[in-house]
């Protein structure tokens, strides 16, 4: 058994099957073989073994030529390795004898080797691992070829492990089968770990590389909650994680009790709960659990899973759909938040160092103003079938909000000119992510509608942290005393204009911060659809001025691990249940 820490993106817990994508995208599969098919499966082997021996021979010849044998002769321990008699009878005998597939023996068998050799601790052993390990993959870019699986072809529920996810594959990722991922590299409030959340299925990120000791079929278990991933887990710990599944679903069913009653605090404090949507099936999740409307409606899929620009009729239906569902709930649609570097159908800045400082968002939109008013004017068309708020993400300066209120209000002049109904009166707002929004609230508060208070980014750029790179994502807190007191400024700025205020963030999602939210002031909370049980559960459990008195002792702390430490055991005292 083997325990690996990650970061925990999306809660929940899941035993079962590992799918493994390995670096290449090869899907490796633990698929058995019938018995009339075993001969023309040995025959694949034996082909695929053939050509593999071709393309070492191939470059030890080409190396030869350009450098000289000695150079080449790591090329013919591959071969030996490959052509050996014991390599060859123990895949057979797993074709034969346990009716593997090619493929998964192939998998099972290297990476056997592969350990052996890495438990040895030598350098030349580590070196022979390497070589074991290119063999396969050789071995394996042979026998599968074009008939590689993507995950969209599943017929049974796996977990899937990869190096990495897309966004566009985490968002094609099959419900029906996947019951959770882990990824070696990514972190918290990465678009993958959002559609982690909007999938409602365990995830963890960022375990750092592991694919090399787990094949397809192995048994993994996925702790959501800790960031925790086990491999080739024991009797008692399959059994304890199944045992804690089952108090979950437990829980949740508790839960449910509460989906028509108001989140109001046991002392009488109405507390709005919004859902955080990224598809709009996510919709029916938000009704299903009591939401009082949409706090946020990405829209970024529109665009990471076309092959070319939505156009307006694409954007009108998806928006109709939600705001059709909501009825006259709120539904809050955020303008694209994406960067260039993330949009196949623009021109990538060959000196986009840097995406997440780059041209990304609203200022992407306003470099690119056509596609910016095809979104609008689907927004301002759904505007007349229910309650619609728009709302633009990572303003930084007071001239881009008003450069977007100008695109808008031309939109607006548009349709009125082509006679397209629109409510002419619906709520503008924009994110709070940055720290000069923060710095200016006194003035972004006398230019919108409303605020939502974006976590994510907010702690990522108060910090100087990319919350995707592996080596500084320890530092991404939310509970860090700066992002808390930029938190506190935007409320009591937005509380003395009588602004409302959201908060929309990964942070919105975490009981731990419920009680600390509320003590600030924040009386809306958008959170991802399937924590909105749990948070309604803690502001009917708790008062506003117990939730007073935890923000201001938390303020009051000087480092994140203090502040986390504290407000758990606050959560602990008033909800016991949700803390583990």
């Amino acid at each position: 058994m083997k325990k690996l820490q990650g970061i925990a993106v999306s809660p929940g817990v899941a035993v079962g099957e590992a799918l493994v994508m390995d670096n290449e995208g090869f899907r490796i599969p633990r698929r058995f073989v019938a018995r009339n098919a075993v001969e023309q499966e040995l025959e694949r082997l034996k082909k695929a073994i053939d050509a593999a021996s071709d393309e070492i021979e191939h470059n030890q010849k080409a190396v030869a030529h350009e450098l000289g044998d000695q150079y080449a002769a790591i090329f013919e321990a591959h071969l030996q390795m490959l052509q050996g008699a014991k390599l060859r009878s123990e895949l057979e005998e797993m074709i034969c004898q346990r009716h593997y597939s090619p493929e998964y023996a192939v998998s099972r068998t290297f990476r056997r080797y592969a350990e052996l050799f890495e438990r040895l601790q030598a350098e030349s052993f580590a070196s022979k691992a390497n070589d074991i390990r290119d063999i396969e993959k050789r071995l394996l870019r042979n026998l599968l070829g074009h008939r590689r699986e993507g995950l969209s072809k599943l017929t049974s529920p796996v977990l899937v492990l990869a190096h990495n996810l897309t966004p566009s594959e985490t968002a094609n990722l099959d419900r029906q089968f996947v019951q959770g991922f882990v990824t070696e590299v990514g972190g918290p409030g990465s678009h993958t770990a959002v559609v982690a959340g909007a999938l409602e299925i365990p995830a963890v990120l960022g375990t750092g590389p592991f694919l090399n000791e787990v094949s397809g079929g192995d048994l993994v278990i996925i702790d959501g909650d800790a960031g925790l991933v086990i491999l080739h887990p024991d009797e008692e710990t399959i059994a304890r994680y199944r045992h804690e599944a089952e108090e979950i679903r437990s829980l949740a069913l508790q839960l449910e009790e509460l989906r028509d009653l108001p989140a109001v605090t046991s002392d009488g404090t109405q507390i709005t709960l919004l859902g955080n949507i990224e598809f709009p099936y996510e919709v029916d999740h938000c009704v299903a659990r009591g939401a009082d409307g949409i706090g946020l409606y990405r829209t970024e899929f529109l665009y990471l899973e076309a092959e070319k620009q939505p156009d307006e009729e694409v954007h009108y239906e998806a928006y109709s759909r939600v705001v059709e569902t909501m009825g006259q709930k709120p539904v809050t649609i955020r303008t694209f938040d994406l960067g260039a570097d993330k949009v196949p159908h623009l021109p990538v800045a060959e000196d986009e160092r840097n995406p997440f400082l780059g041209l990304r968002s609203i200022r992407l939109a306003l470099r690119n103003v056509p596609m910016f008013r095809t979104q609008l004017r689907a927004a301002l068309r759904v505007s007349v079938l229910g309650n619609v708020r728009i709302m633009f993400p990572l303003v930084s300066t007071l001239l881009e909000l008003r450069q977007a209120k100008m695109v808008l209000a031309d939109v607006m002049e548009d349709l009125d000119e082509r006679k397209i109904p629109f409510d002419p009166n619906l709520e503008i707002g924009m994110m709070v992510e940055v720290p000069s929004a923060c710095v200016m609230i006194d003035q972004f508060v006398n230019e919108v509608d409303f605020l939502s208070i974006g976590t994510n980014d907010l702690i990522q750029y108060t910090l100087a942290v990319d919350r995707s790179n592996k080596d500084v994502v320890g530092l991404y807190n939310s509970a860090d005393p700066s992002v808390l007191k930029l938190i506190d400024m935007v409320v009591r700025a937005a509380d003395a204009r009588g602004v409302p205020v959201n908060l929309c963030g990964q942070m919105s999602s975490s009981t731990v911060y419920t009680m600390l939210l509320l003590g600030l002031g924040l009386r809306r909370l958008s959170v991802t659809p399937g924590a909105i049980p749990e948070v309604k559960k803690i502001c009917r459990s708790v008062t506003i001025a117990s939730c007073q008195e935890v923000a201001q002792r938390a303020l009051a702390m000087e480092n994140a691990r203090d502040i986390k430490s504290f407000l758990k055991g606050e959560l602990k005292k008033w909800v016991p249940e949700f803390v583990p």
